[in-house]
């Protein structure tokens, strides 16, 4: 199984950007599709989250309202739309999955850097 991150770059503050991530080698119906991101010098933070089955979504704190995840079944990808980026968004966004009843992430992608400028 590979995860591949794509779709970050650089856009100014209140812009938006969409982070897609495209599961191949197999499908992951009993999966759980994660985001994080980690900033320099910052710990890694959990964005958002999706049941590829049943598609329940549940966000972090710092991006309710901003960010919506959602996935396409037929093409196994995942997306990550953001919109009214802030500078503190910027960071390396990595997708991650790991099974429904499990806490240990199997896959990560390679992540893509999403760099907001004031």
């Amino acid at each position: 199984v590979q995860l591949q991150a794509s779709g970050g770059g650089l856009v100014q503050a209140g812009g938006s950007l969409r982070l897609s991530c495209v599961v191949s080698g197999r499908t992951l119906s009993s999966y759980v599709m994660d985001w994080f991101r980690q900033a320099p010098g910052k710990e890694r933070e959990f964005v958002a989250g999706i049941k590829w089955s049943g598609g329940s979504t549940y966000y972090g704190d710092s991006v309710k309202g901003r960010f919506t995840i959602s996935r396409d079944n037929a093409k196994n990808t995942v997306y990550l739309q953001m919109n009214s980026l802030k500078p503190e968004d910027t960071a390396v966004y990595y997708c991650a999955a790991r099974a429904v009843a499990g806490t240990r992430y199997e896959y990560w992608g390679q992540g893509t850097q999403v760099t907001v400028s004031s």
